[in-house]
């Protein structure tokens, strides 16, 4: 049974940020500042006004399987993955996706 607050899912959406780090050397998301940029959309979120209960919840996950592509992120419940260079990406998926609801086409990565 899914958890509720005050009669909505506890958050609206889950973003999901690879913030893996590979001792091996391949490439991995952090060594692109996945968790910085993660940081940042956090401190986005709660000045949209769109943290805590029936908001957004800005995520940290451990490695994806997809660092190659990355760094990535995905948005839950809709599923759709993201990869990302900068803030301004940033700030164009929590605008245009998650305040508006229209995925940011250049960014996905899973395109139908």
């Amino acid at each position: 049974m899914k958890k509720r607050h005050g009669g909505l899912l506890y958050y609206r959406q889950h973003v999901f940020f690879c913030t893996n780090e590979r001792a091996d050397g391949r490439r991995c998301c952090q060594q692109q500042d996945a968790r910085a940029l993660r940081d940042y959309a956090k401190q986005r979120i709660k000045a949209l006004g769109l943290a805590g209960p029936g908001g957004v919840r800005i995520n940290t996950a451990g490695c994806m399987d997809r660092c190659e592509e990355g760094p990535v992120l995905v948005v839950y419940p809709e599923g759709i993955w993201y990869t990302y260079v900068d803030r301004e990406d940033i700030d164009e998926i929590l605008e245009q996706h998650i305040v508006g609801g229209r995925p940011v086409e250049r960014l996905r990565l899973d395109r139908d």
